[in-house]
């Protein structure tokens, strides 16, 4: 319990008279005199020090004590058929005395509405954002109930998703060690099965009696005695977790028995004396586990105590009598704690939740004596969802009260989002766990009174509290005012930057840094000062790089508002040059806040689409004009020929002059343009602040899981025997038809070209495009460097950037066309007469779901849109020019089949370097190597390893190849056209690096 007693008393005052107009406000809270439960009629109260006005009010005699009301957004609440609220009028700031001594503030009583009845009239008008509630519209105040919950019935904790991950890595790490690690296995097995044998049978049976009767009997009790004190729902979940733990376990074992591998079979399960195979997971053992954990048995002790001695006298009894092995006690018990802790995530954990009732108990122990609160209720941005629920609370005697409630579930929201960037970043101090609430309560705590100790303008806490085991509260002096994001343009002069900029440097001046400067977070008062919120993720004793970061992070928010210029100006103003010039290398979007970085995303991509607008309307303007000079030019044929030759130049000319003057700086490049006008010997050089990138953690994933599939499917492979029995002629075939992609790559990329381009160059470029594939995946590699060569080549960006989509999307038709027809060919080839594939259905079925999936989606429709729409801005116009020269077409469509039908003679060739050419069709080739090349581009590992290895030979076995054939063969084919050209892409690579082409 916090509480300034002196200072809230020499701030609390009397009150001035009601302003004509004002609002009444339902008040039915009790003073110390009523009976608590009695209506009692309010009549006017002697104005004094302390005191409130209050008008008359009736109310029924069951009403309660105290209430509470509730202000929400009226976009979310308010339907045409509905009467809107009257005004709010404005709200209070922390009550100031004047120079004749009295408040300068309305009463609180101001704040708030009271409610309509039948002879309220409906008001409408414009909302003043000067307090909490920013935004333009109208409110309306509902009446709570004292019994209303303040949090949701149950809540998603991250802590038991964190559970979940960490329970499904334990099985994984199990089997993996089980996999690789089969000696260890074995040999644990052995001693274990040594030391069974010397123990006495009667010991083993009478503990199997035991444990088998107990481990039923002491959930059952456990649940007879929650159903007794009305906790039914944790019994509830507990079932239900039980019985999914159940079926997990059968669906383990069913795979441990007929698809595992025979190392994975062999650490799970143990020979018993009628022959057969103990069951992997104990499918009883494993619900009991999930049922203990998800009703909260650990919480407490004699329960939790009573059944694990259960638990490991019954692990014990078939250990020891060699029904199981280590292994399988292991992952039983691990699969029943992942499924609890998935279960209590997906259906949330009952939750203990404060009512208002609770609220406003908690405010009067500490001191206080409420009179109503109205919940300040805003969307708020995706960074902001740990806020808390904010209350403003009239008071009996004084002015109003902020009251933020904050819950585990809100507490926790942005645990894993810091988990990431303390993976990801580097010199960046991050919470290594799971905050508590008393620890994020001292948290902002410690903030609060470090900010105003150093100067800042910050809310005063004046008071904490617990609201049960689930929530706690913290009390700050009311603020009237608005965010920085809510002010028009025109509000946000120079002065009110430089007052942002004070408070920055009165934190910076102790070492304190905010950590999340955003307009949300900066809250101007009704005199026009920066008063810094939302302090709960800041840090004492910071670094440089955090402070500097502050530095970079409010730089962006001016600038986004205001324009770099007077961003830096402003900045420059109150920290000086040397402090600005510093922060330049952390101003980069990875060290800012999200709602920033997306803010950036957008304006990025709005430049992006006028670059693409301006440069189509110059394209379309010489087009026109060219038509309309050919439909009045000269007949002649040279002279039309050297006519268009020059409108050609001149319409490039104009392109190029249309895209350089539409060409727009991001901000974050006009903020260090600013900076260096003012010091020109800053440092500008981005700081290596990232770690780990999401696209390099899903290679490291991907890999791993490829790397996983091809040694499980090597464990038998003998590389000297394959090498003796391949037939060296098709191998050599294999070689010609892979070098024969390069040159159909080659024609595919300049079909699509209108400009005149080197084909040596081009055909060196795709040998360098393999040494690319190698750190990159597929999809990304090849397309960056053929942009980039075009461009090298002299083609201007935006028609490189044409040209090499119209490749993508052309290669993109063709491959579904040939796999759609050669898919039927394998559905039919052995039919007696022409039927409907099986295949094609499927293909066909597949898509239509995901077509319906994706319209269906708001978010995925959106995506896909906005990609196409996208793609055919800048795409379309270049095919059809592409169109217009029969020529270039050809030569596009050719090399894109025969690039295809090279692959697939070289996968042929391959399959018949180890005999297996009469046991699979051209169609299935086709087939599996489409497939195989389909899922490779859309895997995220370099050159697709591991993702194309486990498709071409997952389709070829079921094509008709037997598997002792195609893992040769496959892995030859991979060899031929992605390992072997790796040395000479790069040497084609540095070439070409030399020589400027790339």
């Amino acid at each position: 319990m916090i509480r300034d007693q002196e200072e809230t008393a020499e701030q609390q005052g009397a009150a001035p008279p009601r302003e004509a107009g004002a609002p009444d406000v339902l008040v039915t809270g009790t003073t110390p005199e009523p009976t608590a439960g009695t209506a009692q009629p309010h009549g006017p109260r002697a104005a004094g020090k302390g005191k409130q006005r209050r008008k008359p009010t009736t109310a029924p005699a069951t009403e309660k004590a105290s209430t509470i009301e509730k202000a929400e957004r009226p976009e979310a609440s308010a339907r045409p058929d509905r009467p809107t609220a009257p005004e709010p009028p404005e709200r209070h700031e922390p009550v100031r005395q004047t120079k004749e001594g009295e408040h300068g503030d309305q009463p609180p009583d101001e704040g708030l509405e009271h409610h309509k009845t039948a002879d309220d009239a409906p008001r409408t008008g414009p909302h003043r954002c000067e307090d909490g509630l920013q935004g333009t519209g109208e409110f309306h105040v509902d009446r709570l109930a004292v019994d209303e919950p303040l949090l949701p019935a149950r809540v998603h904790r991250p802590a038991d998703l964190l559970r979940l991950l960490l329970g499904i890595a334990g099985i994984a790490l199990v089997l993996a060690l089980a996999t690789f690690a089969h000696g260890t296995t074995q040999g644990l097995k052995n001693d274990i099965g040594q030391g069974a044998g010397a123990a006495p049978p009667l010991l083993i049976n009478l503990a199997g009696l035991a444990s088998s009767v107990l481990v039923l009997i002491v959930p059952v009790a456990f649940a007879v005695e929650r159903l007794i004190k009305r906790d039914g729902l944790r019994i509830a979940d507990g079932v239900l977790a039980a019985v999914l733990a159940h079926g997990v376990s059968l669906a383990t074992d069913l795979w441990v028995a007929e698809a595992a591998p025979a190392s994975i079979r062999s650490a799970l399960t143990q020979p018993l004396a009628n022959g057969s195979l103990s069951a992997p997971v104990h499918s009883y053992l494993a619900p009991v586990i999930a049922y203990m954990t998800a009703v909260g048995m650990s919480r407490r002790p004699r329960w939790r105590v009573a059944m694990w001695c259960v638990l490991l006298l019954d692990a014990f009894a078939v250990l020891i009598g060699r029904y199981t092995t280590p292994f399988a006690i292991v992952v039983t018990v691990l699969i029943g704690w992942t499924v609890a802790f998935g279960t209590l995530y997906a259906v949330g954990s009952p939750n203990v939740r404060p009512t208002g009732q609770n609220l406003l108990a908690g405010l009067r122990r500490v001191g206080f004596r409420p009179v109503s609160a109205m919940r300040a209720e805003d969307a708020g941005s995706p960074e902001h969802t740990d806020r808390g629920r904010r209350y403003l609370v009239t008071l009996e005697d004084g002015p109003p009260i902020d009251v933020t409630v904050v819950d585990r579930e809100q507490q926790a929201q942005g645990f894993f989002y810091r988990v990431w960037r303390r993976l990801s970043l580097r010199g960046i101090n991050q919470r290594r766990s799971l905050q508590s609430l008393r620890q994020a309560l001292e948290q902002e705590a410690l903030l609060s009174y470090a900010a105003i100790a150093a100067g800042a303008n910050a809310p005063k806490l004046i008071a904490t509290s617990e609201l049960g085991p689930d929530a706690v509260m913290l009390v700050y002096e009311h603020i009237g005012g608005r965010t920085f994001d809510a002010l028009a343009d025109e509000e946000i002069t120079d002065a009110l930057m430089h007052s942002a900029w004070r408070q920055v440097a009165a934190l910076q001046s102790r070492r304190i840094a905010h950590r999340r400067l955003v307009g949300e977070a900066l809250l101007v008062d009704r005199s026009g000062n920066i008063v810094l919120t939302d302090l709960r993720g800041g840090e004492i004793a910071a670094g440089d790089v955090v402070l500097r970061m502050d530095i970079a992070q409010l730089l962006a928010t001016c600038g986004l508002r205001v324009g770099a210029e007077r961003a830096v100006a402003a900045a420059v103003e109150v920290l000086g040059p040397d402090a600005v010039a510093d922060s330049l290398p952390l101003l980069q979007p990875i060290a800012l806040s999200r709602t920033t970085r997306a803010t950036l995303r957008q304006l990025a991509r709005d430049r992006a689409k006028r670059e693409r607008e301006a440069v189509l309307a110059a394209s379309q303007a010489a087009k026109e004009a060219r038509e309309a000079r050919e439909a009045n030019g000269p007949q002649d044929r040279k002279a039309l020929r050297a006519v268009r030759n020059a409108e050609k130049s001149a319409e490039k000319r104009a392109l190029e002059e249309a895209s350089e003057e539409a060409l727009e700086e991001d901000l974050l490049a006009q903020i260090r343009r600013q900076v260096l006008l003012i010091r020109p010997s800053a440092v500008i050089e981005p700081a290596k602040l990232e770690r780990l990138s999401p696209r390099i953690l899903i290679s490291w994933i991907a890999g791993a899981f490829a790397a996983y599939v091809l040694l499980s499917q090597l464990t038998n492979f003998n590389l000297g025997d394959v090498i003796n029995q391949a037939r060296w002629v098709w191998v050599l075939v294999a070689a010609f038809f892979s070098a024969l992609t390069y040159v159909a790559a080659a024609m595919s990329l300049l079909g699509f070209v209108t400009e005149k381009v080197s084909f040596l160059r081009t055909l060196l470029a795709q040998v360098a495009g393999d040494f690319v594939k190698l750190v990159a995946p597929t999809a990304i590699g090849g397309v960056a460097l053929n942009t980039r060569f075009l461009q090298r080549a002299g083609v201007r960006p935006g028609l490189a950037v044409a040209s090499v989509g119209a490749s993508q999307l052309f290669g993109l038709g063709s491959h579904i066309v040939l796999l759609l027809a050669f898919g039927y060919l394998t559905g039919t080839e052995h039919a007696p007469q022409i039927s409907p594939s099986r295949t094609v259905i499927a293909g066909l079925l597949t898509v239509a779901v995901l077509i319906l999936v994706v319209t269906a989606v708001p978010v995925l429709r959106k995506f896909v849109v906005t990609r196409l729409r996208s793609l055919f801005a800048g795409v379309v116009p270049r095919m059809l020019d592409i169109l217009q020269r029969p020529r270039k077409l050809v030569t596009g469509i050719g090399g894109m089949l025969l690039l295809t039908v090279a692959n697939v003679m070289c996968l042929d060739a391959s399959i018949r370097a180890f005999g297996g050419g009469d046991q699979i069709s051209y169609a299935g080739i086709a087939v599996a190597f489409l497939a195989g090349n389909a899922l490779g581009s859309a895997a995220p590992t370099p050159g697709g390893v591991g993702a194309v290895e486990a498709a071409l030979m997952g389709a070829l076995t079921i094509g008709g190849l037997p598997a002792e054939t195609a893992l040769p063969a496959v892995l030859l084919f991979r060899l031929m056209v992605f390992w072997l050209p790796v040395l000479p892409g790069w040497m084609a690579f540095s070439f070409l690096s030399r020589k400027g082409e790339i």
